[in-house]
């Protein structure tokens, strides 16, 4: 058995994206759909691991068919599903959206009564995994329920603010029962986490400011070493606490569908800062992967190679054709 620290290690939100095949037509009318693994945790360790890195995630589902599904296709995209375990109690999670591009795509969660990834216990955690580690990404929804939210932030401390430590605000409104809770445990948790990467939306409820650097800013004074905001259209603004700083613009692509893109983000972020890129370099890097996605129908079975992203960044366009694995 293999015993060597995993390069990434991901913790929270999965489930089963059901993603319509006819673009432009509202969910009501939609007569077919593709089946995809889901999740902006789950999607990022296919991203990361997409780029040769190896990748565990620590989540759990519900024990029905969706669910078994869930760890074939981790299998297959080459994550660790070791410690992806099932809940007797609550359904595997699904979500629809509606594809109107370029910029228009509703999502609707079934994660009711409560999703299984929100039953993730502290004492179900391997504590020296997450130690060892070379890096480890936590979302903000997995601070929205318990006992979800004990194990994040006992997950962060045991980290001790070591190497890539990274919370994904990701703000989602709706998967919280009370949002009003949501600003102090962000800030908890920033301030255990080594890397913060969000929206404006995202800093805004993280930090109370908007405005991009004022949102860098406050993300380096609550506690973090790297704050990285991302500006949609005006692409993305990255801080460091020892002053070095960068932006990148977006790569320009015929939108399909926007909503994995972030993630393919994300994954390409955590695989630059493994390598110890300049951080110029790692945005240019990531901000390409996230626009390769954007051109593509599916979150994690469109994630791009590393070639891939070299292609992109040599052509200026993420619009480019999709390997076979």
């Amino acid at each position: 058995m293999r015993t060597e620290p995993y390069d990434l290690i991901t913790m929270g939100r999965i489930g089963v994206d059901l993603y319509p095949l006819q673009i432009g037509v509202p969910l009501a009318r939609v007569e077919r759909f593709g089946k995809f693994l889901g999740g902006s945790p789950s999607n990022v360790a296919v991203a990361a691991a997409r780029l040769g890195r190896r990748t565990a995630l620590i989540t759990r589902t519900g024990a029905d068919p969706f669910g078994e599904y869930l760890h074939l296709a981790l299998r297959s995209f080459g994550v660790d599903d070791r410690w992806v375990t099932s809940v007797e109690a609550y359904p595997t999670p699904v979500t629809f959206c509606e594809i109107f591009p370029p910029d228009d795509f509703p999502l609707h969660f079934y994660r009711q009564p409560k999703a299984p990834d929100l039953e993730i216990h502290p004492s179900e955690l391997d504590l020296a995994a997450i130690r060892s580690a070379r890096a480890f990404w936590v979302t903000g929804t997995g601070l929205s329920a318990e006992p979800s939210r004990a194990s994040t932030l006992g997950a962060l401390r045991e980290r001790g603010r070591r190497d890539v430590t990274v919370l994904d605000l990701d703000w989602r409104p709706a998967l919280w029962k009370d949002p009003d809770e949501a600003p102090a445990l962000y800030r908890a948790a920033l301030s255990t986490a080594t890397v913060a990467v969000g929206n404006l939306d995202e800093c805004e409820v993280a930090t109370g400011e908007r405005e991009p650097h004022a949102a860098a800013r406050a993300l380096l004074d609550a506690g973090v070493r790297v704050a990285v905001v991302k500006q949609g259209p005006k692409g993305v603004l990255a801080m460091t606490a020892d002053g070095e700083s960068a932006e990148a613009e977006p790569l320009p692509v015929d939108v399909v569908n926007g909503l994995g893109a972030g993630d393919a983000f994300g994954g390409a972020l955590a695989h630059g800062l493994l390598a110890e890129w300049d951080l110029d370099r790692v945005l240019r890097y990531a901000n390409a992967a996230g626009a390769i996605v954007a051109g593509r129908l599916a979150c994690s079975s469109a994630m791009p190679y590393d070639d891939e992203i070299a292609r992109a960044l040599a052509a200026g366009t993420g619009s480019i054709p999709e390997r076979t694995p």
